[in-house]
């Protein structure tokens, strides 16, 4: 397990160096730059503030240097913001994402597990075809459609939730979590239910069943945590996307989170906050994933982890 781990990590920080390196190059060779805007400016200060960001260097010596403070935890300044760190403007901005993500993880996951096996265990019938119904309509329709339709019923015309913005504290998170859920349920409910279906069976559950375990024991006991290791799998990069920010969730809502924010920066051509958010979403994914592998481990025994090269 020890040497399991070693190496991952070591792997991780692999990935982590050559997103680093290829998001660096890939901004660079994109036309414009962060104070091609600045049109009012003269030349000789242009100049100037070229050199403040060391924009007047070669390519590799920038590349250097921006991988240099990356290892000391510096992603730089921003150029929108004066004098404002790119890890602090993260770290600002990090709360309302990460609420509105675990919000709509939860809700979406819990729903879907529960839509998932009252299908499996009720298939074909009217509550099997309910179930797939809304999961169809989960993965059909985008996000921000259910937001936008979320907003005009029970924002404009019911005003039970608030059209937007971040003032009413948790009442305004409902809204764009429940859009933001439906995304979840709808995966959570099929992989569920397809599982669920194939373990229930399993010579395993026969075998239950003539030992007289009954309905409840069959389906939580034995199916649903075997049903529940392709669920997994899908859910780590999923859930690192929710919680790090959804860019049109927040953008429709105006939630001050990463998401919304990362938009911005891409319409004033800030390098630095761009780099900056797509590392942390990349390092972010990276740990996700590995916790994922580990808990493998922990759902189901059989499966073990080690440092061999298997």
């Amino acid at each position: 397990m020890a040497k399991y781990i070693t190496r991952r990590v070591f792997y991780m920080f692999i990935t982590f160096f050559l997103i680093a390196t290829a998001t660096f190059f890939l901004m660079k060779a994109l036309p414009g730059s962060p104070i091609s805007s600045a049109s009012k400016l003269s030349p000789t200060q242009l100049a100037v503030v070229e050199a403040k960001y060391g924009l007047d260097q070669p390519i590799p010596v920038q590349y250097a240097k921006y991988m240099l403070n990356l290892a000391q935890g510096d992603l730089g300044n921003s150029f929108q913001f004066k004098n404002a760190s790119v890890t602090d403007l993260i770290i600002d901005r990090l709360g309302p994402s990460m609420l509105l993500g675990t919000q709509g993880l939860v809700l979406g996951v819990a729903l879907g597990i529960l839509l998932g096996m009252i299908a499996a265990l009720r298939q074909n019938t009217i509550w099997d075809y309910g179930s797939t119904f809304v999961a169809i309509i989960g993965i059909s329709i985008p996000s921000f459609v259910f937001a936008t339709f979320l907003q005009y019923w029970l924002a404009v015309e019911w005003k039970i939730f608030p059209v937007g913005l971040w003032k009413d504290g948790w009442m305004s998170s409902v809204l764009p979590s429940i859009a933001l859920a439906m995304g979840p349920l709808a995966t959570a409910s099929r992989f569920i239910r397809t599982e669920m279906i194939e373990v229930l069976s399993s010579d395993y559950i026969t075998l239950a069943k003539s030992k007289g375990a009954n309905g409840f024991e069959v389906a939580f006991k034995h199916a649903f945590r075997n049903a529940l290791i392709p669920l997994v799998t899908v859910l780590g990069p999923l859930a690192a996307g929710l919680l790090t920010g959804s860019l049109v969730i927040e953008k429709i809502f105006a939630i001050p989170g990463i998401g919304e924010q990362f938009v911005k920066s891409i319409m004033s051509n800030d390098f630095s906050i761009i780099m900056g958010t797509t590392l942390f979403f990349s390092a972010f994914l990276i740990v996700v994933i590995f916790l994922v592998d580990v808990l493998y481990g922990i759902i189901d025994p059989r499966i073990r982890l080690s440092g061999g090269k298997d």
